[in-house]
């Protein structure tokens, strides 16, 4: 059995949570802007399907991309020096989410229900959830969105259109964490694909200890823009 989180209740110690379903700690509360951001501080995700209460989460081991791991395949830092693409930072992050939501192919639904983009709405607007976006010719073709605090980056969904579009986005979205002193991208949970990234599991001890730490740190709360020099651009393949 798992805790059901009344009114204000605090979340319960990470160690309590189960191992099956992995990493599954609590159930109920809210989305508010508190708790949401109390989660994120601890180590802590909301993730639930429709008609499910509100599920709360913290896996071991942790999946966790360090900037300084993230490895880019060599057809993708050629696409990175092409000038054809743009990348814009908090400037559609309602229709990020909305895109995040759509069908894939082999899912029968989303857990990114209008409920979720609401709440994360609230972030975005509080200044603590980004989006990162790539455009072509106009038109949103790839990004992601996550949430901020400290120096930890929590990601949450990816979508594309085109090739490389979501990795062009991540890719800048690395580098310049990197430059800021960003020291984890948290991914959640253990995929074949993060793992080509560069993302690793670790335990969540030590994904506690490391969060602790940078969740500590200074912040930039509030509308992000990045540096225009992350990649050299050339018209050249």
């Amino acid at each position: 059995m798992i805790p059901w989180l009344a009114g204000t209740a605090p979340f319960p110690p990470l160690d309590t949570a189960l191992a099956e379903p992995n990493g599954l700690l609590a159930a109920g509360g809210d989305l508010s802007l508190e708790r949401l951001l109390d989660a994120y501080g601890r180590g802590i995700y909301p993730w639930f399907s429709p008609g499910e209460p509100i599920l709360w989460w913290s896996p071991d081991p942790r999946m966790v991309l360090f900037p300084g791991e993230f490895k880019i395949a060599r057809s993708l830092a050629r696409r990175l020096k092409k000038p054809d693409y743009e990348i814009r930072v908090d400037t559609a992050f309602a229709e990020v989410m909305h895109r995040c939501a759509e069908p894939r192919e082999g899912q029968a639904g989303t857990w990114i229900t209008p409920t979720m983009q609401a709440a994360y709405g609230r972030l975005h607007g509080a200044g603590y959830a980004h989006s990162v976006e790539t455009w072509l010719d106009g038109r949103l073709v790839g990004g992601l969105y996550g949430v901020a605090l400290g120096r930890a980056f929590f990601g949450e969904s990816m979508f594309t259109r085109v090739t490389d579009g979501s990795k062009l986005a991540l890719a800048h979205l690395v580098l310049q964490l990197r430059r800021w002193g960003f020291g984890l991208i948290d991914c959640q949970m253990v995929t074949r694909h993060l793992a080509s990234l560069g993302a690793r599991p670790i335990p969540r001890s030590i994904f506690r200890a490391e969060l602790d730490s940078l969740v500590a740190e200074p912040g930039r709360v509030g509308k992000w823009t990045f540096d225009h020099d992350l990649f050299a651009r050339t018209a050249h393949p």
